[in-house]
C-alpha cells in the first residue's frame, strides 16, 4: 500500500509499505476512504514530539470501509463504512469504565498520562494511523462506529477528533446561560468550541486569533465576534475592556503548543524543544478568564516542563479543565445536531488532497497558504 511516511522533522513523504496483518483477535484492518491533517499533526511535523520515529505513518482523523477483521471481532464486520475515533482504547480498564477513553490504560506503555493514539509518536502507543490507504484499527469491536446511511464522509471525518474536541472544550467550560466565552484559536477545533458555545447558552462568543482568513470563518461559520491579537498592544487588557473590567465567564485554549503571540516563548518551545508547548494561549486564558472562572484546554501539548502561571491560576480561584477528548462519548449529541441542521461539520474543510501529494499538504498547513483551514486526504485506494 501507499503511506504517509516521516522522515525527520519538516519532511514526509510518500512510501510503499505493507498492509497491516490482523495481529490480534479483535483487530480489524480498515481501507481508508478519508483522513485529514490536524493542527496536532503539526506538532510532529515539526518535530515537536518527544519520540516520533522515522518511518511513522501520521494521521489520527480517518474513516473508511472495514477490509478484514479478526476472529473475535462482532460489531464490524467486512463492507462496514466506520468512522474511527482518534482514542485507542479498550473499553474494560478503570478509566474506561467511566468514560474516560482517552486515558485507557491498557494501550500505550506510558499510560501514566494519555492512551493511545494513531499515529502520534511512541509517546502515545506507536500506533501508525490514517494517513495510508490501509489502517490496523486495535480493539474493533470497542472503537469504531457505523457511519450513518444519511451521513457523508466529509461530515464523518471530521467526527473522529476536530468537531468534538471542540465540543468538548466548550463542555469542559461549564457554560450556563448569558456566559461570555472567549476562545484562543480559530483553527477547526477552535472553530467547533465557539460553535458549540452557543448550543449550550454562551450569550457573547468571541475568537482570538491573528489569521484574517481564520477570522473571518469565525465570524461566519461560528457566528462570534473576532479579534486579531496583532491589533493590540496588550490582548489580555483589550478583552478585560471588552467585558466591564471583570474578563470572560470562561476560556477555551483550543491553540496549544504552537501558540504565537510571545517570541520568546515560541524560540523556547517551537524552535529550541526546551519546552513542552509554547504557553502563550494558555496564559492570555488565566489572565483574560475572571476571578472564579473556567479555563477550558483542549490544545495539544508535549509532556516537557511549560512556562504556565499556575501561581494567577490559583490566586484568581480558577477552574482548570482539560483532557484529550473522549471522542465516541461525544457522537450520540453530535449526531442530533448534524442531523437536525445545526450545523454541517465540512462547512470548514477548504482543501482536499491525494495522498500522492501530503507532502505538499503538509506545507501548505504548516505554512498557512492558500486560506488553508482543514485539508483532507483522499488515498489512492478510494
Amino acid at each position: 500500500m501507499r503511506a504517509m511516511v516521516y522522515r525527520g522533522p519538516y519532511r514526509v513523504r510518500v512510501e510503499e509499505k505493507d498492509i497491516p496483518a490482523v495481529e490480534h483477535p479483535n483487530d480489524a484492518i480498515v481501507r481508508v476512504t478519508r483522513a485529514a491533517i490536524c493542527g496536532s499533526d503539526l506538532h510532529l511535523y515539526h518535530g515537536m514530539m518527544p519520540d516520533t520515529r522515522v518511518g511513522m505513518t501520521f494521521g489520527h482523523e480517518f474513516i473508511g470501509e472495514v477490509h478484514q477483521v479478526g476472529s473475535s471481532v462482532e460489531n464490524v464486520r467486512p463492507g462496514d463504512r466506520v468512522m474511527v475515533p482518534f482514542n485507542i482504547f479498550c473499553g474494560t480498564c478503570y478509566f474506561c469504565a467511566r468514560g474516560l477513553y482517552s486515558n485507557c490504560h491498557n494501550v500505550n506503555p506510558n499510560a501514566t498520562a494519555v492512551g493511545g493514539i494513531y499515529g502520534y509518536s511512541h509517546t502515545c502507543g506507536g500506533y501508525d494511523g490514517g494517513q495510508a490507504e490501509y489502517v490496523r484499527v486495535p480493539f474493533a469491536d470497542v472503537g469504531p462506529g457505523l457511519i450513518p446511511d444519511w451521513m457523508d464522509d466529509d461530515d464523518a471525518v471530521l467526527l473522529t477528533d476536530a468537531l468534538p474536541t471542540g465540543y468538548f472544550g466548550a463542555q469542559l467550560g461549564d457554560i450556563v446561560e448569558g456566559d461570555v466565552v472567549v476562545v484562543y484559536g480559530a483553527g477547526p477545533v477552535g472553530l467547533f468550541a465557539a460553535r458549540s458555545a452557543w448550543f449550550m447558552g454562551a450569550g457573547r462568543v468571541i475568537v482570538v486569533d491573528h489569521l484574517d482568513y481564520r477570522l473571518q470563518k469565525a465570524r461566519d461559520f461560528a457566528h462570534a465576534e473576532a479579534i486579531s491579537f496583532t491589533e493590540h498592544a496588550d490582548i489580555v487588557r483589550h478583552i478585560k475592556h471588552l467585558t466591564d473590567g471583570l474578563g470572560a465567564d470562561v476560556v477555551i485554549d483550543a491553540v496549544g503548543a504552537e501558540a504565537d503571540g510571545n517570541f520568546l516563548q515560541h524560540v523556547t518551545a517551537a524552535k529550541l524543544k526546551l519546552q513542552g508547548g509554547s504557553p502563550v494561549a494558555l496564559n492570555w486564558a488565566i489572565d483574560t478568564v475572571r476571578k472564579g472562572g473556567t479555563v477550558s484546554v483542549v490544545g495539544a501539548y508535549g509532556p516537557l516542563f511549560s512556562a504556565v502561571k499556575f501561581g494567577d491560576a490559583m490566586n484568581k480561584g480558577l477552574t482548570l479543565r482539560m483532557n484529550q477528548c473522549p471522542v465516541k462519548r461525544q457522537w450520540p449529541r453530535l449526531f442530533e445536531h448534524i442531523r437536525n441542521g445545526h450545523f454541517k461539520p465540512s462547512d470548514v474543510i477548504t482543501h482536499r488532497i491525494p495522498l500522492e501529494h501530503i507532502s505538499e499538504g503538509y506545507h501548505l498547513f504548516s505554512s498557512k497558504l492558500d486560506n488553508c483551514i482543514k485539508p483532507i486526504v483522499v488515498p489512492s485506494a478510494a
